[in-house]
């Protein structure tokens, strides 16, 4: 380009109010007659695209998360199906990218593919990215994402609450001017990362928290990532929390069974920091007792030892 590209300041006033005024594909009653997108893009502000993947295509319809930079965008988890003739994720996301770059143009526009934690509903799409140009691919395993976050043993154990980083010391990743937070998030899965967006004020939680079962693989990891991350909210503008998952109805306490296709009423994707103070009230009751445990807007789902 013969001149420099404008940059987009992703930092003044805080986070920027957008668009969660959505009505999620949710299945239908019959898969074969399914008329739903493959993937559901919406537009949460001209720099910001949340992804569902259609309960066709897997019952697990996850969600996942575009963010623009000056630099390059990220696509945090690749959702669970492989096939891109089925899930044609690459293709969704090049042509995202490619109208993000015709109203804002650069050259040697990067993406980083980032993952909240490895199950396979989350990182299936991955292969659909290998070989693609000015591309940065982190497996979500934790050896390799660590080694990219550059956590170590005792990252997220806990800062200082009274200096501003609610507990955490969490690592960053610079998009051009919009510097995402992250930091390990175990108790679902050992090797689980959350991330924090200040231009949204987004808390992108994964399968740690969501409107729905939350599995929970190692109890006082858990209670440890939903303290740090209340202590987060404490001494930083969270607009929404954001998991990967709806499982629950709008009647409390009645979530979808697995392998469901087709959810006509679901409640909003986004919980509030009031909701994570629930889990924390919730987290209490249960006592660290296995079982399944049901609240109005999420479930319990503690392993056997």
């Amino acid at each position: 380009m013969d001149t420099a590209p404008e940059l987009i300041d992703f930092t003044a006033g805080g986070p920027q109010p957008g668009d969660l005024d959505v009505a999620w594909i949710h299945g239908s009653e019959s898969a074969k007659h399914n008329t739903d997108p493959d993937i559901q893009v919406h537009a949460y502000d001209e720099h910001t695209f949340i992804l569902r993947q259609n309960m066709a295509v897997n019952y697990e319809a996850p969600f996942m998360f575009l963010l623009f930079g000056n630099a390059r965008a990220v696509l945090i988890d690749t959702g669970a199906t492989a096939s891109a003739a089925f899930f044609p994720l690459r293709r969704v996301v090049d042509g995202l990218v490619d109208t993000w770059l015709a109203a804002h143009p650069r050259d040697g526009y990067g993406l980083l593919v980032l993952h909240t934690h490895p199950h396979g509903d989350h990182v299936a799409g991955d292969a659909q990215f290998a070989g693609r140009p000015d591309t940065v691919l982190v497996e979500a395993a934790r050896d390799s994402a660590w080694e990219f976050f550059e956590f170590s043993d005792d990252s997220g154990k806990g800062g200082d609450p009274d200096n501003g980083d609610g507990g955490i010391r969490p690592a960053h990743v610079d998009l051009g001017g919009r510097v995402l937070a992250c930091w390990p998030s175990p108790g679902h899965h050992h090797a689980a990362v959350t991330f924090y967006d200040p231009h949204t004020g987004f808390l992108l939680t994964g399968d740690t928290v969501y409107p729905g079962r939350l599995y929970i693989q190692d109890w006082p990891a858990f209670v440890r990532t939903i303290d740090r991350l209340i202590g987060f909210c404490d001494t930083h503008p969270v607009t929404h929390v954001l998991g990967c998952h709806i499982e629950m109805s709008r009647q409390p306490g009645v979530d979808y069974p697995i392998f469901t296709t087709y959810q006509p009423d679901e409640p909003p994707l986004q919980m509030t920091v009031g909701q994570l103070r629930q889990i924390r009230r919730a987290i209490d009751e249960v006592g660290g007792r296995p079982g399944r445990h049901v609240f109005p807007g999420f479930i319990l789902c503690l392993d056997e030892d």
